[in-house]
């Protein structure tokens, strides 16, 4: 009995890899072995990138809540602890965007903390 090659899965296996690889430079874009290469590699920065992504953000929304907080004369450190004690939970997301474009409600919070 002759053996049984899935042709069909194999070649849109093969065209799903260079469908992906699409708009690389040279051979990454339509030899198989290397596109393949090429693309597990791309997922994988894709992967550490999205992590990389909410780290930036975070450090990002510090440092507007610490200029923030600075001006009233107080530290970033300072404020979360008090904003701790006084249970009020606010993401640093909403606090950033509270910094950037409503300061005076900002400036009441940090008052009602002092």
């Amino acid at each position: 009995m002759p053996r049984s090659v899935n042709a069909v899965a194999s070649r849109a296996r093969r065209k799903r890899i260079l469908k992906a690889a699409k708009g690389y430079y040279g051979k990454r874009k339509n030899v198989y072995t290397v596109a393949k290469n090429v693309m597990e590699k791309g997922l994988t920065y894709a992967y550490v990138g999205r992590k990389n992504k909410k780290r930036e953000y975070r450090q990002l929304w510090i440092a507007r809540i610490n200029a923030a907080v600075r001006e009233e004369g107080m530290t970033y450190s300072e404020f979360i602890h008090k904003l701790a004690g006084k249970n009020i939970e606010l993401n640093r997301k909403v606090l950033a965007d509270m910094a950037m474009n409503n300061p005076e409600t900002f400036k009441t919070l940090i008052n009602s903390v002092k």
